[in-house]
């Protein structure tokens, strides 16, 4: 599953294998979900022994799953060393989103992040990216509807996903590629906290829709939040953006996560309209949502809609999201594998459903 379509056409190949090998290797994972090499009927002794001796064909396991009030499913996931990640599912009318994590951790330490406080352990290799994607597939199908299906994805989670771009790269790949997945590119976004370098090379990457975290239009605010600003300035950060290419009638999407008395005064509306091309972008407003130990705070209702209705006003394509699952800490900025053994903050939010297996 490390491997994408071509490159498993070119493995196989090369050792006198049809090339028509890797679509059936791929029709018996991402179509029919059977990981038991045994089972693929239509595939040669020959082929089954040098596969079993040479790959391993694992997806990571579900240790515990919680759900939200509102219908958001978190799960902790344990891969093959060990290591947790989280992923998360997001209902909506007529789809359901997955937020997919990228490493064990993050080293990237914004200040408002839950993730950031855990560290960097490791990247996923994309195996593991796009198994999170294959063992919710089989969790939704056994325990809650065969026809349940994950309609939609988010570099989200857990990780900055251009820190592990190759990895980040060939998961996405797979995830367009008809005889894997085939999402479509609109159905997949990536988001980056602003690695610029990596940012450079998405001419490179899949056409999906791309997510810069802003969250603040100026640098010193910018630099207290997220520490990558010291080394991608916000100059340095629009420079990159203006390289990535933009397929007809797409906009880049900046996230933008308000805390009261910080980034949501009058001129941070300035700000922002000052730096960002209304024509070219949309801008995601992100109330932050409060977990143990953080020192921010969520802005009113009222304030958020007010800051929402003004840049709307200026002719900015503007929405606030929806928060989804913070009962469960599966919202945005929430996630951190192994906290407390799982022991929720608020005891009174504890998750309606759990496997008690961990």
């Amino acid at each position: 599953m490390d491997l994408t379509g071509e490159e498993l056409k070119t493995e196989l190949t090369g050792l006198g294998f049809s090339s028509f090998n890797s679509k059936q290797i791929f029709d018996w994972i991402y179509k029919k979900h059977q990981f038991d090499l045994n089972e693929w009927s239509n595939i040669s002794k020959k082929l089954k022994a040098y596969l079993i001796e040479n790959f391993e064909l694992v997806i990571p396991k579900v240790i515990w799953q919680g759900e939200s009030k509102d219908g958001t499913r978190k799960f902790l996931l344990k891969l093959e060393d060990g290591q947790t990640i989280e992923s998360v599912l997001i209902p909506a009318r007529e789809r359901l989103t997955q937020c997919i994590s990228s490493q064990v951790g993050c080293a990237i330490g914004c200040t408002f992040c839950h993730t950031g406080t855990q560290g960097l352990k490791r990247n996923l290799k994309a195996g593991e990216i796009t198994g999170q994607y294959l063992v919710l597939t089989k969790w939704l199908h056994e325990n809650v509807d065969p026809s349940e299906r994950i309609t939609n994805i988010v570099y989200m989670g857990q990780g900055e996903p251009l820190h592990n771009y190759n990895n980040v790269k060939a998961a996405t790949i797979n995830f367009l590629d008809d005889l894997a997945f085939g999402l479509g590119q609109r159905r997949i976004t990536l988001s980056t906290s602003g690695l610029v370098p990596k940012i450079k090379m998405l001419g490179d990457f899949p056409p999906v829709n791309i997510a810069i975290s802003l969250h603040a239009a100026d640098n010193s605010t910018r630099t207290q939040l997220m520490p990558i600003n010291k080394a991608y300035d916000l100059e340095r950060l629009f420079e990159a953006i203006k390289t990535i290419p933009l397929k007809a009638h797409r906009r880049i999407t900046y996230e933008y996560l308000l805390i009261e008395d910080l980034n949501d005064q009058p001129e941070d509306i300035d700000a922002l309209c000052n730096l960002i091309n209304r024509k070219e972008s949309k801008i995601n407003l992100i109330p932050f949502n409060e977990y143990p130990g953080c020192d921010y705070k969520r802005p009113s209702p009222d304030k958020i809609l007010w800051f929402m209705q003004e840049l709307n006003k200026r002719g900015y394509t503007c929405t606030v999201r929806q928060t989804k699952g913070d009962d469960i800490l599966a919202a945005c900025g929430q996630l951190k594998t192994q906290y407390e053994k799982l022991n929720l903050w608020d005891q009174e939010k504890e998750p309606r459903q759990a496997d008690q297996t961990l």
